[in-house]
């Protein structure tokens, strides 16, 4: 196991003490006396292996996930309650576009196997980083932008990458002899 795997394997452990501080951090907003100290900041190592193929998306999107759902419900604004919380559609996008794409993923491989290539797409990773921004946002309480602006724009890419995944797993069933073109 590596340095990177073992890092991995902490952040990934790392998320229930996220989930926690953030809400309890959302709570002392409520109460006028902000913690401070519960705000963290994740490092990442440029070390590649197998394991941390495997591990180390699922710790981005565990944090990334858990980051957005408890941001959903529970408040960091002292001065505007909704400012301190992304809309309910948010989550429900973010999560429904994951699960489609694990979904897919599951489909391909089963379908056509090791053949099977799924590859970031630029706009996946533009959604993953507003996210992040979208989630750093609230945690920060900028207000320079409207809240609902910049999960706009988080929701906007998140939902334009879903849709290029879905495309492309189409057309590797379509190349791969699995599905059928639409006919005119």
């Amino acid at each position: 196991m590596t340095t990177a795997n073992k890092i991995t394997v902490a952040r990934i452990l790392m998320i229930p003490a996220f989930v926690t501080m953030a809400i309890y951090y959302g709570q002392s907003i409520q109460r006028g006396a902000p913690l401070e100290w519960q705000r963290f900041i994740a490092r990442r190592y440029k070390q590649r292996s197998a394991l941390g193929a495997i591990l180390d998306p699922i710790a981005d999107k565990g944090l990334l996930l858990s980051g957005i759902i408890t941001l959903s419900i529970s408040n960091w604004s002292e001065v505007d309650p909704e400012y301190g919380r992304f809309p309910a559609w948010f989550p429900v996008l973010v999560i429904t576009r994951d699960a489609v794409i694990l979904v897919g993923s599951g489909i391909l491989h089963y379908f056509i196997g090791n053949k099977m290539r799924i590859k970031p797409s630029w706009t996946g990773k533009v959604a993953t980083v507003c996210q992040m921004c979208a989630i750093a946002w609230v945690m920060l309480q900028l207000q320079f932008l409207p809240l609902l602006f910049v999960v706009s724009v988080a929701g906007a890419f998140t939902l334009i990458s879903g849709i290029i995944y879905v495309m492309e797993g189409v057309r590797q069933l379509q190349a791969g002899g699995h599905a059928h073109a639409a006919r005119d």
